[in-house]
């Protein structure tokens, strides 16, 4: 049994276990109780035994994380997907739970338990204390992770500047100060490309090895798009993070804004979400600030007066009944977040706790 199929079936095992707990008994079975079982599991079964321990305890975690995940939406009210079994061909990392526990680095190679000596090509220096070692097989080969901790932070110098940044379609961001940084729209631009990709998939024989072949190559035209999208926007954290001292953006809720069957595949395209989580990591390890603002009626309050003027999304001006402003709404929307924001740290000469100017003549006119 090879090594995916052996942990896809370790898998399938404890989540098999866990469901019939549930089902049957109405009892919950823990982590710490399937991990006892492991030894065991490896006595009787010798496939088990040629693995080490840790990588079959980090399966049981994953199951274990699965569904904590699964209840909370539940709780939550949530539409939350019951787990579900992964085949051997969705299975494509393990993990070492402690660095020098079955996996080490010695003289620039990888050491791993049952495996032996791997040769690898490092792409910057570990930094920190290495905590877990995580393999995974990508569409051009096999690739190794560090978790460490204590990494040395960088501290930039203060700029003195704030800005705050509206994510779009149009333009994949615009700032405060009136830039536009433009949308690459990189799935949309390989759309051709996989379409032919996926038609060559589908015509070949399943089980075939020219079908394995065309997965392959279609696999490794996604990738090339998801890193096509993940350079780019690690280029524009660190622009926007080497500029300014603190950064406003929207509390965008995009699994909500995903469900919009008009505009999904652009807002996954943009990837507004993984582009705020690296903006997150960077501006930390910076000594930067980043402040996520509620994003209600940030493209329909006036970034001057606080006037609220209602507007569909195909009205990309700005026009301000109540002070003439008249701006591009992206821009507009950008320097409301950053008045929100500032309002909302309490930064010095910014208005506080008082409402907007439309919400002002509202209360005035109650009785």
């Amino acid at each position: 049994m090879g090594l995916a199929a052996c942990l896809s079936s370790a898998l399938q095992a404890a989540l098999e276990q866990g469901k019939i707990a549930w089902t049957s008994h109405r009892v919950s079975i823990t982590r710490k109780q399937q991990e006892h079982e492991i030894t065991a599991m490896r006595a009787e079964m010798p496939e088990y035994a040629a693995l080490h321990v840790h990588v079959l305890q980090e399966v049981v975690t994953r199951v274990d994380r699965t569904f904590q995940r699964f209840f909370q939406r539940v709780k939550q009210g949530e539409k939350a997907g019951y787990p579900r079994f992964k085949g051997v061909n969705r299975y494509h990392s393990f993990t070492f739970k402690e660095y020098h526990n079955g996996a080490y680095v010695d003289n620039g190679s990888l050491v791993l338990s049952r495996i032996g000596r791997v040769k690898v090509i490092w792409s910057r220096p570990l930094e920190g204390t290495p905590k877990t070692v995580t393999i995974r097989r990508e569409a051009d080969g096999w690739y190794v992770s560090f978790a460490c901790a204590n990494v040395p932070c960088v501290h930039l110098e203060k700029t003195g500047k704030e800005v705050g940044i509206d994510m779009g379609l149009k333009s994949f961001l615009t700032t405060s100060e009136g830039e536009h940084v433009e949308n690459p729209r990189w799935f949309r631009a390989s759309e051709k490309k996989l379409r032919w990709h996926n038609k060559r998939v589908s015509r070949r024989k399943p089980g075939s090895k020219r079908r394995k072949k065309a997965v392959q190559d279609l696999a490794k035209v996604h990738q090339t798009v998801a890193r096509q999208r993940l350079d780019y926007q690690h280029k524009e954290a660190n622009k926007l993070i080497a500029k300014n001292d603190v950064i406003y953006h929207e509390d965008l809720e995009v699994r909500n804004m995903v469900r919009n069957r008009h505009l999904s595949k652009s807002i996954s395209d943009a990837g507004w979400g993984q582009f705020l989580t690296i903006l997150h990591h960077k501006a930390a390890r910076a000594g930067r600030e980043v402040v996520a603002v509620p994003a209600q009626y940030t493209s329909q309050d006036c970034s001057r007066c606080g006037a609220r003027v209602p507007k569909s999304l195909s009205v990309r001006t700005h026009v301000c009944p109540a002070c003439g402003l008249v701006m591009d709404r992206d821009e507009n929307s950008a320097r409301r977040i950053k008045w929100v924001g500032q309002t909302l740290r309490g930064v010095p000469g910014m208005p506080g706790t008082q409402p907007p100017f439309g919400e002002r003549n509202r209360a005035s006119a109650v009785p």
